[in-house]
């Protein structure tokens, strides 16, 4: 069981508090007016803090500092934004994200290295592939067999730099795009992993436990 602190009670964050709940995870959600709430299902047992969601006190109440991951999911673009760089930045929360509404600003966010979600119908399963990354398992896409899958991977920060043929050979999978700065591209032989890149993988689902235990640890010197 993990902690998550959430910031906004909306839609989004109604959804992805019952959803982290239900998983057996504890929740802390965030609003600046209380009434928001009552959005709340009556046997919502997480944390209700009402303040500004990029306070510091504000997100100590809420456990920020036990946090394993922050999702600011509020109206606001630059609240949101500001939030999630205190939680990395200040509370060094390693697992955020942050809904915008205006997409023209995804490649400044990118470049800053906080992965952000469009306000888009599916967002808040977007929000949840981001700070859950076992739920990516279900992946993209799946062939026929449903014995491969298409997914997104979470690396260590230690991978930066390191080309992506080098995540290849360490967990036996194929780089298939990378996103970056908020389009696609292709890697050649020579690209390597970036702050921000969000790097999708083809591999046997049945290796996925392995491919997640490799990934989340610092890359091995390679003879």
């Amino acid at each position: 069981m993990a902690h998550y602190v959430i910031m906004g009670c909306g839609r989004v964050g109604v959804t992805l508090a019952h959803t982290l709940e239900d998983s057996g995870h504890s929740v802390a959600i965030i609003d600046q007016d209380d009434r928001a709430f009552r959005r709340l299902r009556r046997t919502f047992s997480g944390r209700k803090v009402t303040g500004v969601g990029f306070d510091r006190d504000t997100l100590k109440q809420a456990g920020i500092e036990e946090a394993y991951a922050f999702a600011a999911v509020s109206s606001g673009d630059n609240s949101n934004i500001l939030a999630t760089r205190v939680a990395r930045e200040t509370f060094h929360v390693q697992h955020v994200v942050a809904r915008i509404y205006d997409p023209g600003r995804a490649e400044i966010y990118q470049r800053l290295g906080i992965p952000t979600v469009a306000a888009v119908r599916w967002s808040a399963d977007q929000v949840l592939r981001r700070i859950l990354p076992e739920s990516g398992v279900a992946g993209d896409y799946r062939e026929p067999s449903g014995r491969l899958v298409l997914t997104e991977v979470t690396l260590d920060p230690t991978w930066l730099g390191h080309p992506l043929a080098a995540v290849e050979r360490a967990a036996r999978v194929r780089v298939a795009y990378v996103t970056r700065f908020g389009e696609g591209m292709l890697p050649t032989a020579g690209t390597a992993y970036q702050e921000g890149d969000a790097v999708h993988v083809m591999m046997d689902i049945s290796d996925a436990a392995e491919v997640s235990r490799i990934l989340s640890a610092p890359p091995v010197k390679e003879a």
